[in-house]
């Protein structure tokens, strides 16, 4: 996403249209430039819980997924920006899931992961859809992100096609009483060759600077 920046006679135009204009002394508009970048400025993404299962020191991989996993393969990418639309390229991106099976792997690493980020702050991971478990309602990935001069932030990834919201997410996204905003559930892409279809996922990840 690309940022527009304004000149004054931009700033005076957008002030004009929208009655913002009064008579003072002396126009400020290193001030009215301040309040149109915040009004432009892109919304975090939404704080979740961080879950009992987190495990620190997992390894740096982006293939999650073995041969012989049960369950539907899964590609999640996305990118870490910040408010501004700025790429935050050292951040540190940690994810973990249950298995197909609703289970969690506590005494290893399987679908644990630290991934890489490319120089513009891009990640991707293959892995498994996530099953459900007996105290959660819906499938979901769980997310840590922290970066020098940002809000750390803890979120799920949530999936448009989990069963419990019966097709219509924008309605029973509410389901599950941890999910507090749609924007967290994602649209899933059905994708890849005839004999190996996969479910794809875009998630990106808005921080909040300090």
């Amino acid at each position: 996403m690309s940022r527009v920046s304004l000149t004054r006679r931009d700033l005076l135009e957008r002030c004009a249209v929208f009655g913002a204009l009064v008579a003072v002394p002396a126009l400020d508009i290193p001030a009215i430039s301040a309040f149109w970048q915040q009004a432009d400025a892109l919304k975090p993404t939404p704080p979740n819980a961080l879950g009992p299962f987190y495990k620190k020191r997992a390894p740096e991989a982006r293939m999650l997924r073995m041969k012989t996993d049960a369950g539907m393969p899964l590609a999640v990418a996305g990118r870490i920006i910040d408010t501004r639309a700025e790429a935050v390229r050292d951040a540190t991106l940690e994810i973990w899931h249950a298995d197909h099976g609703g289970h969690y792997d506590i005494a290893g690493y399987r679908f644990r992961a630290k991934l890489p980020l490319d120089a513009e702050a891009r990640y991707q991971f293959d892995t498994v859809m996530p099953g459900h478990y007996p105290d959660r309602v819906c499938q979901h990935v769980h997310y840590l992100v922290t970066a020098p001069g940002h809000k750390p932030l803890i979120t799920q990834l949530y999936f448009a096609t989990d069963p419990v919201f019966d097709g219509d997410p924008d309605k029973n996204f509410t389901k599950d009483p941890l999910i507090r905003s749609r924007e967290l559930v994602r649209p899933v892409r059905i994708t890849g060759d005839p004999k190996e279809m996969y479910a794809a996922v875009n998630f990106d990840l808005c921080l909040e600077r300090l």
